[in-house]
């Protein structure tokens, strides 16, 4: 079992740099044609690899197999790819990421933030691939919120927000590894 230090300050790296360490030679995640990063994640044993639709999902794939079960101290990785953060801001100065972070401790994510997007136009693209995702099977993308469209359409003003729910902190406590061990709607839970 390790020691977790809560000494500050916490270590902050972005999802790409963290990946980098992993890898046998550094990427350039914003270059990389699709097809070499599939390889590359299909060489490192990546689940699914091979049905990895972007660049920015093999990226988020790759730090899923290769990182997070190693992020015991506590760490913040920033910087997270648009095609995995549909309700995030793009990234003021690089394109094809969001503003957004996860903290990580004992090998898993205990809690997620993020600049919510306010550009109409935008979310409903990024609504528009998710629904197409979701009617493909995915259950985890979401479908079109109307509403939310609505709202940020007449003016709704900036949000942001962090998550780190009761689910997370049982999580911790307990030493489940998935939140659907913990979580407090059975619903959601899988059928066995």
């Amino acid at each position: 079992d390790d020691v977790i230090s809560l000494e500050r300050p916490w270590r902050r790296v972005t999802m790409t740099d963290i990946v980098n360490e992993y890898l046998p030679s550094p990427v350039d995640f914003t270059t990389i044609d699709h097809a070499t990063a599939q390889t590359l994640a299909i060489d490192l044993g990546v689940p699914n690899a091979s049905t990895l639709p972007t660049v920015g999902y093999i990226l988020n794939a790759l730090f899923e197999h290769l990182c997070e079960a190693n992020l015991v101290q506590p760490t913040f990785v920033t910087d997270y790819p648009t095609d995995v953060s549909p309700l995030a801001k793009p990234h003021r100065s690089k394109p094809g990421y969001t503003e957004r972070f996860e903290l990580f401790a004992t090998g898993r994510e205990l809690a997620n933030s993020f600049s919510e997007l306010t550009d109409p136009v935008d979310q409903r693209e990024r609504f528009e691939v998710q629904a197409g995702k979701k009617a493909g099977g995915d259950d985890e993308a979401c479908g079109v919120d109307e509403e939310f469209l609505s709202a940020l359409e007449v003016g709704m003003p900036p949000t942001g927000g962090l998550g780190i729910g009761i689910d997370r902190v049982v999580m911790l406590l307990t030493d489940s590894k998935s939140i659907r061990d913990v979580i407090a709607f059975p619903l959601l839970k899988p059928d066995v």
